[in-house]
């Protein structure tokens, strides 16, 4: 059941990610999915109860990363193209996954699951780089986009321990909803003053549409992150790298050449690895 729910994730989360790219105005747009992410919240935290008092401190620390990691994920949005930022971000977060697991969690992995997230991230750095090494002008982009893979790993190690120390899950998805939702509007309305949102413009519907996709993707890893292994949780849902890819080709008309299929089908195999290694 668990690998169903994170695949599931990584299609919407591929998808909410194509509509924020196409955002005409990304400060506005992801204001907007914030926007989403807070009522949706505000409507979890009415019907679930509280988490328990150990589990504020991860809340908080995943607030601020989710926060860092869309402010980094709109700069690479703003400077590089879908088809590369997108991999390069969701790339990095499975060694860091993994490395933070072993080294600060204390949570050794098994052979085959080591495999398996390096044959993934394999195919994804081959997704990422199919078009060749980035050149001078591309390196703003490329380093917010691996700051957004740094984030990422974060926020999901964080809220990985985090989930587990609290009495309900729920609850847990729902504060953390209504704190990284919160805390994204205010970000938003200190970089453009409070007119913010007098005049959203056409890409209103986008945005809250890509919110509630978020929401949805994020809510189901979160209860993933219960009930299975943090490192494979992390890998499998890098496969929305190759839906992104898919998107990129036929909504951005980006070149999905043999190369990108062939790390396509790498990382394909790593997912087959990893589903048959026992946790």
């Amino acid at each position: 059941m668990v690998p169903v729910v994170v695949l599931v994730a990584a299609a919407l989360h591929a998808v909410w990610n194509a509509l924020a790219h196409a955002l005409p105005d990304k400060v506005v747009g992801f204001a907007l999915i914030n926007a989403a992410f807070l009522g949706g919240g505000i409507l979890l935290a009415c019907l679930a109860p509280l988490p328990d008092a150990r589990a504020w401190p991860y809340l908080a620390a995943s607030a601020v990363l989710q926060v860092l990691y869309q402010l980094l994920l709109l700069q690479a949005y703003r400077l590089g193209d879908f088809g590369q930022m997108y991999p390069l971000a969701r790339g990095t977060a499975p060694w860091l996954v993994a490395a933070l697991s072993v080294l600060v969690l204390g949570r050794p992995l098994g052979t085959g699951q080591w495999a398996g997230i390096l044959v993934i991230s394999a195919g994804l750095a081959g997704l990422a780089l199919a078009d060749g090494v980035p050149g001078r002008a591309q390196l703003p982009a490329v380093a917010a986009a691996l700051g957004t893979g740094a984030m990422i790993a974060g926020y999901t190690v964080v809220d990985g321990t985090g989930v587990r120390t609290s009495t309900t899950v729920l609850g847990y998805i729902a504060w953390l909803f209504v704190l990284q939702g919160a805390g994204m509007l205010l970000t938003a309305v200190l970089l453009r003053g409070p007119s913010l949102f007098c005049e959203p413009g056409p890409g209103w519907v986008q945005g809250v549409t890509g919110g509630v996709l978020s929401l949805a993707a994020y809510g189901l890893v979160v209860w993933a992150q219960a009930h299975g292994d943090l490192a494979t949780i992390a890998a499998l849902r890098e496969t929305s790298i190759v839906i992104a890819a898919v998107i990129g080709a036929l909504v951005f008309r980006e070149r999905l050449g043999v190369a990108r299929m062939a790390a396509g089908a790498v990382v394909v195999a790593g997912i087959a690895v990893l589903q048959l290694t026992p946790a």
